[in-house]
């Protein structure tokens, strides 16, 4: 197995609902890229996988919870790059392993359980600090990628097709995918993020201080005006890895429909969004200030699919 990429095909979706709608909506299969390390996992590392190899690191140290595709990722990657990996997972160890760590274990990552309030502090120059104490000199990634490496990573994934899209429609955890999403395209366009957290509103600030730090700091950009965004924040079916039942319906049924699998923790959401505001006609609403767009909307898949084994255990 090598690191070496599928280039993601864009599929289009020929939905009665879209077409009553009088819009084309497609997706940009991410999920198709790599058995391991696809999606929006790969674009997030990707930079920061870079900068740990130009600065002779050896170790990569990455955070997440006992099921992040990040964790899934980075074990993978990590392995067949030749870095050692060592993951700080959120709670206690639970044996048997979960899918995702026992994953993880065989490529080779070093699992290091901390409790919820230690890992509060992943973030902390504190606990770095602490880290690098006991496990040496190792280069720190951000749980999921979060930081400008993983922007700049993320401003590439809408190259991946030639084609031109009005929309673009993408799952929020973090809002780093959405921030690189917008850096590159152009004004006349458009990003829409779907939290799937609770209240996911608050990325809104994030988003903005992303793209703000990534201009300041003088990084590569393909637009002198970033693309407009907002967040629709209605389909987070309670909560960050929270389900319900239409949710596991819908998801059935479109791959059923489309044979496009859908992971229920991100891409399910977010596509579940956008086949209800299709209904709504939202996409094709003016606002007063301008034309009406949106006759193209590309939705990414993210990947993260390896999730769902998981998450059918718990369901």
């Amino acid at each position: 197995m090598s690191l070496t990429f599928v280039p993601p095909p864009v599929q289009k979706i020929n939905s009665e609902i879209a077409n009553n709608a009088g819009v084309e909506i497609n997706v940009l299969r991410l999920d198709l890229m790599h058995p391991w390390v696809n999606g929006n996992k790969w674009y997030k590392l990707k930079y920061n996988l870079l900068e740990a190899k130009e600065k002779g690191y050896t170790k990569l140290l990455t955070f997440g919870g006992a099921y992040s595709n990040h964790i899934f990722a980075t074990a993978a990657a990590g392995n067949l790059l030749g870095f050692q990996t060592i993951g700080v997972i959120r709670g206690e160890e639970t044996l048997p392993l979960n899918p995702t760590l026992s994953f993880a274990t065989q490529q080779g990552m070093q699992l290091v359980y901390v409790n919820r309030e230690t890992y509060g502090q992943r973030n902390s120059t504190t606990l770095h600090a602490d880290l690098r104490k006991r496990f040496g000199e190792v280069f720190i990634i951000p749980e999921g990628g979060s930081n400008l490496n993983g922007v700049r990573g993320c401003l590439e994934i809408i190259s991946a097709t030639t084609q031109v899209f009005d929309i673009v429609c993408v799952a929020c955890g973090t809002a780093t995918t959405l921030a690189g999403i917008a850096l590159s395209l152009e004004p006349k366009q458009r990003v829409i993020g779907f939290p799937v957290l609770k209240n996911g509103g608050f990325l809104a600030e994030e988003i903005t201080q992303f793209m703000n730090n990534y201009v300041a700091a003088g990084l590569p950009i393909s637009s002198s005006s970033p693309a407009s965004w907002e967040l629709v924040c209605d389909y987070h079916f309670g909560g960050y890895a929270k389900v319900k039942d239409d949710l596991i319906l819908f998801s059935h049924q479109f791959t059923q429909s489309y044979g496009v699998p859908l992971d229920y923790v991100y891409t399910a959401k977010m596509f579940y969004g956008v086949m209800d505001l299709l209904k709504q006609r939202y996409f094709t609403k003016g606002d007063g200030l301008r034309p009406t767009i949106g006759h193209r909307i590309l939705m990414i898949h993210t990947g993260g699919l390896q999730g769902n084994v998981g998450m059918s255990e718990r369901l």
